[in-house]
């Protein structure tokens, strides 16, 4: 993977749209900057890679969550 990424690579990576790529970044959901003259937008692998371990810990907890409640609801 090449050290920057543009919003296209991240949309392929996600298998998602490139505008829905560009939402998150202009939300602050995924750290991007732009460069050049036309200002086009470049993400860091390694923030990339950081974002995606984000999603998976966020994931992780909500799991945790539902299933303590699930527990606590059964009991």
């Amino acid at each position: 993977m090449p050290r920057f990424m543009t919003l296209t690579d991240v949309a392929e990576e996600l298998q998602i749209s490139t505008a829905a790529v560009r939402t998150m970044v202009l939300k602050g959901e995924l750290e991007a900057f732009q460069i050049g003259g036309r200002g086009q937008w470049r993400v860091d692998s390694q923030k990339f890679e950081a974002f995606i371990e984000q999603l998976h810990a966020e994931q992780r907890q909500r799991v945790e969550t539902e299933q303590q409640q699930h527990t606590e609801q059964h009991q």
